[in-house]
């Protein structure tokens, strides 16, 4: 109950935020069709990760999610393969273009993590939890956040503003805070938690992944920089 709790809130508060913009941006800003598409994707990705809320059983095991992770991911190659939507608009691809710039950025991301973890160093991982690292967060959650959801938000909402070389739009933003919220937001025996520190460390840094999926039209750099802003404390 709790989990449906948590997800209904998530939900309720990306379309008020959709009902918000459309008031203040006047008639045609937003696609509600595409906004219910979006809400409807988040539903399906939180259904699968927690195994239908714990209904499915756990057929996997391990101490990690690989099933719920594995799920998600499968769903979201899956939809993404659709005509309607297509793999390379969702980011799917290994065509990269403006490679330059967010190869210094990703390159600068990786070097303060790496900085991070020589010098904040952890105990050695076990192998279940540095091949999890290694794979399932920036693949899973990449592909949905910054490929899938992306899409989707970004045709649910038509303004665009041009800055450091991409054109934002609220779905862009509302990406990042569904992220966010995914993190940071929860509901326990029928009390709301929120964290802003989690909010803001995750909402935050994935500015920069949005901002390099659109830059190159790919996937690619924010995977990777996203398994190895996990995975850095666990191999320095």
């Amino acid at each position: 109950m709790d989990g449906l709790l948590s997800i209904g809130a998530i939900l309720a508060l990306l379309l008020s935020a959709g009902g918000v913009i459309a008031v203040l941006s006047g008639r045609g800003a937003v696609s509600f069709r595409w906004l219910l598409v979006a809400a409807g994707l988040v539903l399906l990705n939180d259904a699968l990760l927690t195994r239908v809320y714990r209904v499915v059983p756990d057929w996997i095991g391990g101490d990690w999610n690989w099933q719920g992770k594995l799920a998600a991911l499968a769903a979201t190659l899956a939809l993404a393969a659709l005509p309607v939507l297509g793999w390379r608009a969702s980011g799917l691809t290994w065509r990269q273009a403006h490679l330059k710039g967010p190869l210094v950025v990703a390159a600068l991301y990786g070097l303060l993590f790496v900085g991070l973890a020589l010098a904040f160093p952890n105990e050695p991982a076990d192998a279940e939890t540095l091949a999890f690292q290694l794979t399932m967060p920036g693949l899973e959650e990449e592909a949905f956040y910054r490929g899938l959801l992306l899409l989707a938000l970004d045709r649910a909402f038509t303004g665009r503003v041009r800055f450091l070389g991409v054109d934002w739009s609220w779905g862009a933003a509302l990406s990042c805070a569904l992220f966010g919220l995914a993190h940071a937001f929860g509901v326990s025996k029928g009390e709301i938690s929120f964290e802003p520190l989690v909010f803001a460390l995750t909402a935050g840094p994935s500015l920069i992944a949005v901002w390099l999926r659109l830059r190159t039209g790919s996937l690619l750099l924010p995977v990777l920089m996203h398994n190895l802003g996990n995975a850095a404390s666990l191999l320095f």
